[in-house]
């Protein structure tokens, strides 16, 4: 686990920042062959790509520090964009980051939900891939396991500084994996048939199922709301209640909208042919 990889001068190149470019990068990349192969607005795609990505960026850490860990940077405002010190929410990243991506496809007359559904594939495709990039920089981690278990994270990184040298348990590693069956479905549920949104809304379910149950590991944040659940909890609940709430309601308003299948009419006999009589 190496935080630097190297340096230009005294300027460090770290292997948060590159991981997650490449993240986004790829997810790009994949979202474009969809889209291709789809056969519509592919060459929308790297734009796409480049301003929610940004915006993305932007919500995770504003999500993380306004929601999570305010307490402290009310007092350091300086630091409020080190993102290297750890503290990137993805629930705002998605959010903002959808909110950037409905905001350009109706600037440019594109059917909104219809691009979700082809893209979001390639969003938690994106995720996957970030949570290395976690992984590389100690942060999103989980906690002590008490056993022999878990992962030692080097003494320059978060994980270390909150929990020493116990073994944690490897949270963001299985998020990743995770996430990776997470594509693997979308991808299975885009060759059947179904309504307009369902599948960015089943997208929206499966990682909010994940990410409630993986939270019991976490040991980033351990603060309960109304002494039930975590805040990341609570919104993976509300998240998954909304998604599956759409994703019935798409389906029932498909159903409806589709116009009956013609009754195919009865041969009829030439008219030279008597019908026999029994």
């Amino acid at each position: 686990m190496h935080q630097y990889l190297f340096y230009i001068g005294d300027f460090p190149i770290r292997a948060y920042g590159l991981v997650l470019s490449l993240s986004i990068m790829l997810a790009t990349g994949v979202g474009y062959f969809l889209a291709k192969q789809d056969g519509r607005w592919h060459q929308h795609v790297v734009d796409i790509g480049i301003y929610c990505g940004l915006a993305g960026i932007l919500g995770a850490r504003l999500w993380d520090v306004f929601f999570f860990d305010w307490t402290y940077y009310r007092h350091h405002i300086t630091e409020l964009f080190n993102v290297w010190q750890g503290g990137m929410a993805i629930q705002g990243g998605v959010l903002l980051g959808v909110l950037a991506g409905i905001i350009y496809t109706r600037r440019h007359h594109i059917d909104t939900w219809a691009l979700a559904d082809i893209l979001c594939p390639a969003i938690i495709l994106g995720q996957a891939l970030g949570r290395c990039a976690n992984l590389l920089n100690g942060d999103a981690f989980g906690a002590p396991t008490g056993t022999g278990f878990g992962i030692l994270y080097p003494a320059t990184t978060l994980a270390y500084h909150t929990y020493g040298d116990q073994p944690l348990w490897p949270a963001e590693i299985w998020e990743g994996q995770l996430d990776m069956v997470i594509f693997a479905l979308l991808l299975i549920f885009r060759t059947q048939k179904s309504a307009k949104g369902q599948t960015f809304a089943l997208y929206v379910m499966l990682y909010s199922l994940a990410r409630f149950f993986l939270e019991y590991l976490r040991g980033d944040y351990t603060d309960l709301v109304f002494g039930i659940f975590k805040s990341a909890q609570m919104t993976s609940v509300t998240a998954f209640t909304v998604a599956l709430i759409a994703f019935i309601w798409l389906g029932i308003r498909q159903t409806r909208e589709s116009p009956p299948a013609p009754e195919s009419p009865s041969p009829e006999l030439p008219r030279n042919q008597k019908r026999k009589r029994h």
